[in-house]
């Protein structure tokens, strides 16, 4: 983009932000369209803004460019941000739940959306071979620096895990991954072509009331991130080959004061 489609787009973006704040949502999603004239890649996140206002279907995921520019903009902050201010701590319950259940001992770490290394680091006496994937190269340099990691990729983690690997992870991780996906079977089905057998796949996800999310799969929520629904998560974790070891209601974080209700999951490949 030139300087010129940049502060246009700004000022586009601006505009339909300070309608949708205003309430005068019918504007805003037609501001919102003109946002996406400027900017076909969505880098401002306008397609899950306009399924959370009601003003359009949920996207199957979250764009690629809206997760790559949010998490840039925030890495060097991220870890303050996250867990002091948020309250965010769902790394740290994964490693409880790996000790309770008396899971392991692993060999090879997989942590998809590994952000600044927060599972990383709650795991990292737990697994000597740790690997980290993450779309945002600011993070992932943040998570260099921490020296936690054994190997770190710059990578969408669908994509990601259609690479063929040699050697398969015994441990994938998956914390704060799902609210940015809608559809989850191909991330599923590639979380069991690259997990040992008897391997454990941890993750956190974030949910609605029944009375809200209905007989949906998964909907945009009202900050901007998907949630899904509990029957949806069971079956494709049975239909890929995993039983539920542990799905537990948690807190994932908080959002203007408010809990956002979610789930950990941690489940167990049952194939060989």
């Amino acid at each position: 983009m030139t300087q010129l489609d940049n502060e246009a787009l700004a000022e586009a973006y601006n505009r339909a932000l300070d309608l949708e704040k205003a309430g005068k949502f019918d504007e805003a999603a037609e501001a919102y369209k003109h946002v996406l004239e400027l900017d076909p890649e969505d880098h401002g996140g306008v397609a899950v803004r306009l399924a959370s206002m009601g003003k359009g279907a949920s996207p199957t995921k979250a764009p690629d460019a809206y997760v790559s520019t949010l998490f840039d903009q925030h890495a060097e902050v991220f870890d303050m941000v996250l867990v002091d201010q948020l309250g965010y701590s769902v790394p740290l319950m994964v490693r409880d739940k790996v000790e309770k259940l008396e899971l392991g001992p692993f060999k090879r770490l997989l942590d998809l959306g590994c952000g600044t290394g927060l599972s990383g680091e709650a795991l990292h006496d737990l697994v000597p071979h740790k690997t980290g994937v993450d779309i945002a190269e600011g993070m992932v340099e943040v998570a260099d620096e921490k020296e936690i990691y054994d190997d770190l990729y710059v990578g969408e983690v669908v994509e990601f895990l259609k690479v063929d690997e040699e050697e398969r992870w015994d441990l994938i991780v998956a914390t704060d991954v799902l609210p940015y996906m809608g559809e989850l079977e191909e991330f599923f089905a590639g979380v069991a072509e690259n997990i040992e057998g008897k391997g454990v796949f941890a993750f956190s996800s974030e949910t609605l009331p029944a009375e809200i999310i209905g007989d949906q799969n998964f909907m945009v929520g009202k900050y901007h991130r998907f949630a899904h629904a509990e029957s949806y998560v069971r079956n494709l974790l049975d239909k890929n080959g995993f039983s539920v070891l542990d799905l537990s209601p948690i807190i994932v974080r908080y959002e203007q004061g408010e809990p956002v209700p979610g789930h950990l999951v941690m489940a167990k490949y049952d194939k060989d």
